[in-house]
């Protein structure tokens, strides 16, 4: 869960970047009771949110055959599909990146990961179904934080590509 001091939600490395590159966003924050399964835990914040599922996206990093990585953003009800987001994203393949790995390379830990403010800037993908909202959802880059943004924001703030990349 995201730390508090006074009330306050203490920013994250995605809110900083976001306010740096004077990208609007609003911040809505979630309790999750330690222990409670991952199994369709984006699905059980949209509705405590009361958010449309289908515009709350979930961020998965890959693995390239030659160890690079390409960060994929799909609705949290949505499977990502390998095979489409390699040929969106231009490689051979994809994996998902294993869990142990995502902290060190993305500064993030499971259920935590933006595609903002990562340690690196890498290649990413957002599911093509993004632009059919005026706002989506992804995560704030920490557990318990959601931000809300125009999805042509967070195309262009992270130079992403849009495309079919879920199964």
């Amino acid at each position: 869960m995201a730390a508090r001091r006074r009330g306050k939600t203490a920013k994250t490395n995605a809110m900083r970047e976001l306010e740096s590159s004077g990208v609007a966003f609003c911040v809505d924050t979630y309790q999750i009771e330690e222990g409670t399964p991952e199994r369709d835990l984006g699905l059980r914040i949209a509705h405590m949110l009361g958010k449309d599922p289908a515009s709350q996206f979930k961020t998965l990093v890959t693995t390239t055959p030659t160890g690079g990585h390409v960060v994929c953003c799909i609705p949290v009800a949505d499977e990502l599909d390998l095979k489409k987001a390699a040929r969106a994203a231009g490689e051979k393949s994809l994996s998902m990146m294993h869990v142990r790995e995502l902290e060190a390379v993305c500064g993030y830990e499971r259920g935590a990961c933006s595609p903002v403010g990562m340690r690196k800037r890498f290649p990413t993908l957002i599911d093509e179904t993004a632009q059919l909202f005026d706002a989506i959802g992804v995560s704030g880059g920490a557990k318990g934080i959601t931000l809300t943004l125009s999805p042509e924001d967070l195309v262009a703030h992270t130079e992403a590509t849009l495309a079919d990349i879920v199964a």
